[in-house]
């Protein structure tokens, strides 16, 4: 196994997420960080597209970690840990561009 399945599974391990989950939270706190590092503010694309570039990359490496390993390859669990990562920043990157987010003055 390589490091990031060895960190992935010592997270689900640690916090009791499943991987679905663990994704989920993943994609939330790459949304915050990139936003905070950035300083752009939630309803910018550009944090979302980190956190996009964060779950390819991911994605990508369980692939090689596949390959590697000579198992089957799994296209819908790839896609769907995609989007289960993007799915819960880009619904917060587009409300925050509602009024719901903004403070009136």
């Amino acid at each position: 196994m390589s490091l990031l399945q060895d960190a992935k599974w010592w997270l689900m391990g640690a916090s009791g997420l499943s991987k679905d989950a663990l994704h989920m939270h993943v994609g939330l706190a790459v949304l915050v960080v990139a936003a905070l590092l950035g300083r752009r503010p939630v309803g910018d694309w550009r944090p979302l597209f980190a956190v996009l570039l964060v779950a390819v990359a991911g994605e990508l490496w369980d692939l090689i970690d596949n390959i590697r390993a000579a198992a089957p390859m799994q296209w819908r669990g790839h896609a769907k840990d995609i989007l289960n990562t993007l799915f819960w920043p880009a619904m917060l990157t587009l409300l925050a561009g509602t009024r719901l987010f903004r403070r009136e003055r």
